[in-house]
């Protein structure tokens, strides 16, 4: 029998007080319905009796799941590959630019087939990368030469390695929650700096399409974060958030594949006006925006 994992308390702050709150449909491969419940004391969003480590495999299952390939086909895959070679950049210069380094050394984690390190290694940066999925590892050895370790030997690298540690949309994945975040900050050298980015249910986006928000992502999302949650956890392994920078093409994204999963279709249109508004509503208050990335060090006070 598969395992599953049931929460009594909140993955993140260990609060009781905790309920339940959604129903939520995976849209993407099995169609089961996963109960979203809510902490009360930190506000993160949790998907409760999720499939555990060694079962969850078949739920990433899709060739929707397109963070780990390279395919072109079809025009939301195109939309997504041309968004993500012009964010690439962007994140390689955010990376530059905060740790304030020309050249040092990285791991990404969760890097899919490794794009990311890849714009990095070509900067001059000693880059390291662990991915889960064996597709993805043999399609980064292919296209960038690069070879990508498995996620257990995010436990075998030295401690105080690396000048910056990035996860992609890749936190809200991991079952062994505050162990993984315990070891990033023994990774980091003494001035490192973690580059963490997911999605913020209190977006508008999150708003408008509800239950078929496609950022829930259930069951392969365990958890939904907020800036709240984010900075409960960090501090409680001896870390701080020292800022946030909005991922504006999320909004826009997110609202796509969620406008297909509400009507059917992808409404364009619908969904361009959806993202322009969650976009509008974070210029007043980045704490809305979709998707924030947290920029965290070891606190030293």
């Amino acid at each position: 029998m598969n395992g599953i994992v049931h929460y009594t308390s909140c993955p993140v702050c260990n609060s009781t007080s905790i309920h339940p709150l959604l129903t939520v449909k995976d849209e993407s491969v099995s169609g089961e319905q996963f109960v979203i419940w809510q902490c009360e004391q930190c506000s993160l969003r949790f998907t409760q009796d999720v499939p555990d480590e060694t079962s969850i495999g078949p739920y990433y299952k899709s060739p929707d799941y397109i963070s780990h390939t390279n395919i072109n086909k079809g025009l939301l895959n195109k939309l997504y590959q041309g968004v993500r070679n012009f964010t690439l950049n962007q994140k390689a210069n955010l990376l530059i630019h905060t740790t304030g380094l020309k050249q040092g050394s990285m791991l990404d984690v969760g890097c899919g087939i490794g794009a990311f390190i890849n714009v990095m290694k070509n900067k001059g940066w000693q880059v390291e990368g662990a991915e889960p999925d064996e597709d993805a590892r043999r399609l980064a050895k292919e296209l960038f030469q690069l070879s990508i370790k498995q996620p257990s030997a995010l436990f075998d690298f030295r401690p105080s390695s690396f000048d910056a540690i990035s996860l992609w949309h890749v936190l809200e994945h991991v079952h062994d929650l505050h162990n993984y975040v315990e070891q990033l900050k023994t990774l980091l050298k003494e001035n490192g700096q973690l580059f963490i980015a997911v999605p913020n249910y209190q977006s508008l986006d999150s708003e408008i399409y509800r239950l078929k928000w496609a950022a829930y992502d259930v069951p392969r999302h365990l958890y939904h974060f907020t800036p709240q949650a984010i900075q409960v956890l960090m501090k409680q392994h001896g870390m701080k958030v020292t800022a946030k920078k909005p991922m504006w093409f999320d909004s826009f994204y997110i609202s796509l594949l969620s406008s297909k999963y509400r009507n059917g279709y992808t409404n364009w249109l619908g969904a361009a006006i959806s993202g322009l508004r969650s976009n509008l509503k974070a210029l007043m208050n980045k704490d809305r925006c979709s998707s924030l990335i947290y920029i965290i060090t070891k606190n030293t006070d």
